[in-house]
This record gives C-alpha cells, sequence and structure tokens, in this order.
C-alpha cells in the first residue's frame, strides 16, 4: 500500500513539473532571471550617445530609471537604422525600443505601445537660400526621409490628399545625417523631429523650417505584441511615478529645456565669432580654464561680451567676462580691458562660485547653478532655492529651481527673501544661452570644424526667417 502511494505521489510530482516545464516564463520573469533588461535605441544626440563623462542622451537616462525601476541591470543596445532595430525586438533580442518613436496607427498594428510621455512635431526642412516651400506642393527637389520610419509614415498619409507628393526613402543615413545632406546641398528637404532640429540647429543655423507636417505626435516606447503583459504593466506605473516626482521634466530640462527657441541671426554671428574671433582668446580660455572646460568658458565670455575685450555695461562691468570692480579685485584683476587678466579673472570667480554650491548637487546642476550666480549673485540663487524647497521641489535641481527664479521679480516673493529683488527671468535666459553657446561649441570642437574652412556661414535671403522660432 505504501509502495502504490509512493509511485502516486511521485507520478503526480513528475506530472507536475512536466506541465510547469511546458509553460514558457514571462517576460519580466527572464529580465529578473537575467538580471538585465535590453532596450534598443538609434545613436544620436538626443536618445544615445558617448560623451567624455560617459554614456548620455535623454532616452537612456530615461531607460536607465526604468531598469533601476525594476531592479536590474540596464543594457543598452544602439542601433544605425530602424529596420534592424525592429528585427531585433521581433526576434525576442530586445525587451522593448525606447529611441521617441512616435505613435503611428499603422506600426501600432504590428507592435504594442506604451504610455506617451512626450509629443514631438515633425518639420519640413530645407537649407537657408531656397524659396520657402509652405506645402507640400511648393517642393521642387530631392525629397528624402528615413525608410520605415514615422516620417516615411506620414508621408503615406499625407500623400491620400497630395497624389503628387514623392519622395525618397533611405536606410543609409539617420536624421542627423539628412539634415547634413541638406546642408551639404546633397538633397533639398527632409523631415525631422522638432527636437532633434532644436539641437541640430545650434551650429547648423542655416537649416530652415518649411512647415510643420504634424503637431503634438505622442512618443512612447515600443514592445513587441504578445500575450505577456508582464513588462507593459510595470511601464504605466512608472511612467506615472516619473511624471509625478518631476523626474522626466528635469531630464526633458537637462537635454532640451535651453533650445526650444532658435534665433537665427544670433546663432549665424556665434558660428562666424567663433571662426574670426575665437582663435585670439582660446589659448587663454585653455591656459586659466583649470578644472572648468575651457569650452564653458569661452561660452561664457560670449554672452557677456560677443568675446569683445572693451565691453562696457551701464552698470560699469567690463572687459571680456564683465567684471565688476569689486569681483576684479578678489580674483586679482587690475586692468579689467586686458583680455588675459580678465579672463583669468572670470576663470577664478566662476570656479569660486562652483565651490559654493553644495556638495551633493551633482553636474551639471552645480554648473548651471554657477551661472546663474555669476549673472544675479549667489545670494539671489540662494533665495530662489528657499523658494523652490517651500514649493515642495527640489533646490537641488536646476530645473526646478529655474522655475522659480523669474519670481524674484514679483514682490510677494521677494519681500520674503533675503537678497531681494532680482531679475531672476534673465538669469534664466542667460544660463539657457550659454548652455546653447557652449553645446555648439563642443560639437564643432570634436568635430573638428572650428577652423575658417570647416565653418560655413551663409548670409543668403533672410526674409523669410522668423527670429524666435521654436521647432
Amino acid at each position: 500500500m505504501f509502495k502504490e502511494k509512493l509511485i502516486i505521489i511521485i507520478t503526480l510530482v513528475m506530472l507536475l513539473c512536466a506541465c510547469n516545464m511546458q509553460e514558457q516564463p514571462t517576460q519580466l520573469a527572464h529580465i529578473k532571471e537575467q538580471n538585465k533588461i535590453r532596450i534598443g535605441t538609434l545613436a544620436s544626440a538626443s536618445n544615445y550617445y558617448q560623451a567624455v563623462q560617459g554614456e548620455q542622451g535623454f532616452e537612456y537616462e530615461l531607460s536607465q530609471a526604468f531598469a533601476d525601476y525594476l531592479g536590474v541591470e540596464l543594457e543598452i543596445v544602439p542601433f544605425f537604422n530602424l529596420s534592424d532595430m525592429f528585427d531585433r525586438l521581433e526576434s525576442g533580442d530586445l525587451d522593448l525600443i525606447a529611441s521617441g518613436l512616435t505613435y503611428n496607427k499603422t506600426r501600432a498594428q504590428q507592435y504594442r505601445y506604451g504610455p506617451t510621455y512626450r509629443t514631438i512635431s515633425q518639420k519640413l526642412v530645407y537649407k537657408q537660400g531656397r524659396v520657402r516651400p509652405r506645402k507640400f506642393d511648393d517642393l521642387d527637389g530631392n525629397f528624402t526621409v528615413i525608410a520605415k520610419s514615422s516620417h516615411s509614415l506620414t508621408l503615406q498619409k499625407a500623400q491620400k490628399k497630395h497624389p503628387s507628393l514623392s519622395w525618397i526613402e533611405s536606410e543609409e543615413f539617420d536624421e542627423e545625417e539628412l539634415l547634413q545632406a541638406v546642408i551639404d546641398g546633397e538633397i533639398d528637404y527632409t523631415l525631422a523631429d522638432s527636437h532633434t532640429l532644436s539641437l541640430f540647429r545650434r551650429y547648423h543655423p542655416n537649416l530652415s523650417i518649411g512647415f510643420s507636417v504634424s503637431h503634438n505626435d505622442p512618443i512612447a516606447w515600443i514592445l513587441r505584441k504578445s500575450k505577456d503583459d508582464s513588462l507593459y504593466a510595470l511601464l504605466v506605473p512608472f511612467f506615472g511615478e516619473v511624471k509625478q516626482n518631476n523626474q522626466l521634466y528635469v531630464l526633458e530640462e537637462k537635454y532640451f529645456g535651453h533650445v526650444r527657441q532658435f534665433n537665427y541671426v544670433n546663432t549665424l554671428a556665434y558660428i562666424e565669432a567663433i571662426k574670426e574671433t575665437l582663435p585670439t582668446y582660446q589659448p587663454w580660455f585653455e591656459q586659466y580654464a583649470g578644472d572648468l572646460d575651457w569650452r564653458l568658458l569661452a561660452a561664457l565670455s560670449y554672452q557677456e561680451s560677443m568675446w569683445n575685450p572693451r565691453a562696457k555695461s551701464p552698470t560699469g562691468v567690463r572687459g571680456i567676462m564683465m567684471l565688476t570692480r569689486i569681483t576684479a579685485k578678489q580674483v586679482g584683476v587690475t586692468n579689467r580691458l586686458e583680455p588675459e587678466q580678465n579672463i583669468r579673472g572670470g576663470a577664478q570667480y566662476l570656479s569660486k562660485l562652483i565651490t559654493r554650491i553644495p556638495d551633493r548637487i551633482p553636474q551639471p546642476d552645480r554648473t548651471w547653478l554657477a551661472l546663474a550666480a555669476y549673472n544675479v549673485g549667489w545670494g539671489h540663487v540662494n533665495d530662489a532655492r528657499i523658494i523652490t524647497q517651500q514649493q515642495g521641489a527640489s533646490p537641488d535641481k536646476w530645473a526646478d529651481v529655474k522655475k522659480r527664479l523669474p519670481l524674484l521679480i514679483k514682490k510677494r516673493y521677494y519681500r520674503n527673501t533675503r537678497y531681494g529683488y532680482a531679475r531672476g527671468d534673465v538669469a534664466v535666459k542667460y544660463v539657457d544661452n550659454i548652455r546653447r553657446y557652449y553645446d555648439a561649441l563642443v560639437w564643432l570642437d570634436e568635430n573638428n570644424a572650428m577652423t575658417e574652412e570647416n565653418i560655413t556661414t551663409e548670409h543668403d535671403d533672410t526674409s523669410n526667417i522668423k527670429q524666435d522660432e521654436s521647432p
């Protein structure tokens, strides 16, 4: 009897084991077992790139936040075309795609979209100097977009209303390469997402917008279509959390907050100054930068004086770094009109401001706060940090403090601060400008494009340029 019972028990156990072996583990269980999530993205300035300080990019940091949320390691897999990336997703080699891709009904038939977390628009772009196209019927040249992209899907939809619309699809180029091809005159038109275009025009101001092809396109991550909801189910609370705790806003501010507005004339003048004026002062920026990036120091100087060593403000601030008499004395500058002294003094002053920032505040927030202090004074910046904390936001994050600095011009706020009234709104624009100048200078420097023969600035017809056009 005992033997028979034992056989029955062993048989049941074997049957249960066989059933369990036939069941496939969920996607989330597999990720947990491997202690790794594999996320694909297109390599670009807005998604993912390798910088001196390591891996960077909006989608990279958001993906890292999701990996941390799951308690696993992140393996980011960069791609250079959409076809390969979607093939890898379908094969199961990727867990999801995080690449700033817009929702599209056609693509949604094959893939599953996560929650929407941003919106963008698609712009038709051309090189300044051509007649501005204001609608599809105005196009009269080579029109190339990325194959199988949201741009291609948008054009397929537009073709129903514009039967004569035609374009070329390419898998050889990414979005930025197509924009460069427009600049180089290799193609006449392409489509670009607004955030990519904003970043690209920092150093290519001759790229112009013809018209908006779409508005407020929702962006979402993409998963395989299956009955397995295990990973998708966690995307919903994750995006809810990063929106609620301001993490998403902080990332948007870090990568795109300073490039929302574009000024053609200002950007063109800056690129020309890099070619014609910067070489005179660059050795001193490099010599006196110390622990600072010399390109940041140069960007600060351009914002202050446009690299004019004899610049003077109505308040008596003078020189290429625009030092006050008091500041000049503090840093040992005896002649503010002597550019080498002024650069050395400005570098020392910015370094001192950075050291005043609490140690717990990481980069790049330390630098952005210090730049604001260079403009408006650390006391006023600290007043804004106190207001930020009182309003339940983080006084250690530039994205949060940036929202409160303009409050210092309002009596109901500044009358309760230690240092009183200040043009905090000017300080915000000041920092944004320096960040744009710095980004452009870094790109030109790292791409060996700072020499005269490598910088292209064309003075074509500017009559159709909006001075503060937001992509």
